[in-house]
């Protein structure tokens, strides 16, 4: 598994903590050259010292997915930088406030669509001309599980979620025949530095509660399932929707 990505490219937004990073350090382990991505410059940077102290090959850029320029220019600074686009992992995301829809603040809804949804197809309208480019690759857009059910007071998180599970479908179909194949993920709720550190133990108690196996998830084993997507192990699954959830949705 080692040389699994060897002479790969592959690029991660969000990608300076949580399932982002661990995701960027999976990929470059396994030999991709990886370009972190994420709106803050300082913190993919450090995770790209990371990598490379581990033996990995990265290289940080600053992106703000909700703006089309700006994934734009990070699509062409991985081409630039490495000399091609394989893999895209479009992770970049917010929670939103907590409402109800009837007072949900247009303002919040407008942000979470912009980073969570509109964010998506940005990366992806300019990922796949560079994967195009090099007779095919490989996304993995980061849903959530709930893009398959709902929750109380997050309507916006929700609407995009499922949006990015649609909008992987219809990407699939139209470039299943070109080499490039598209698939989501849906984690369930993750033991992330900005959840561990932003709940308290009860929270996290009810949280762990939710999830058939009483957990968090970690972000590693979100890692994993992504990287076999993109991996020449799913050659025949495109336009998949794949749930790493400790049995949240199954019950």
């Amino acid at each position: 598994m080692a040389g699994q990505f060897a002479g790969k490219i592959a690029l991660v937004t969000g990608a300076a903590s949580g399932i982002g990073k661990g995701t960027a350090e999976l990929l470059a382990k396994r030999g991709a050259q990886v370009i972190v991505a994420d709106i803050n410059l300082e913190a993919a940077q450090r995770a790209v010292a990371t990598i490379g102290n581990s033996g990995g090959v990265a290289a940080a850029v600053q992106a703000n997915v909700s703006d089309a320029a700006a994934v734009e220019t990070m699509v062409k600074f991985a081409v630039d930088t490495y000399g091609g686009l394989d893999v895209a992992v479009n992770n970049a995301g917010v929670g939103g406030e907590l409402n109800p829809t009837g007072s949900y603040s247009v303002e919040g809804w407008q942000r979470v669509i912009d980073i969570n949804l509109s964010g998506v197809f940005y990366s992806m309208r300019y990922e796949i001309p560079a994967m195009l480019a090099r007779g095919g690759g490989a996304i993995v857009n980061v849903a959530s599980i709930l893009g398959s059910v709902g929750t109380a007071n997050s309507p916006a998180y929700v609407a995009a979620k499922h949006g990015v599970v649609g909008l992987t479908k219809a990407a699939a179909l139209e470039y299943a025949a070109q080499g490039i194949r598209i698939n989501s993920v849906g984690p369930g709720y993750i033991a992330t530095p900005l959840v561990e550190n932003s709940l308290d133990a009860d929270t996290l108690s009810a949280l762990a509660n939710l999830h058939a196996m009483k957990r968090l998830g970690k972000d590693t084993e979100v890692a994993a399932l992504i990287a076999f997507l993109a991996s020449d192990e799913a050659s025949f699954i495109t336009g998949s929707y794949h749930l790493v959830d400790g049995g949240y949705t199954a019950q």
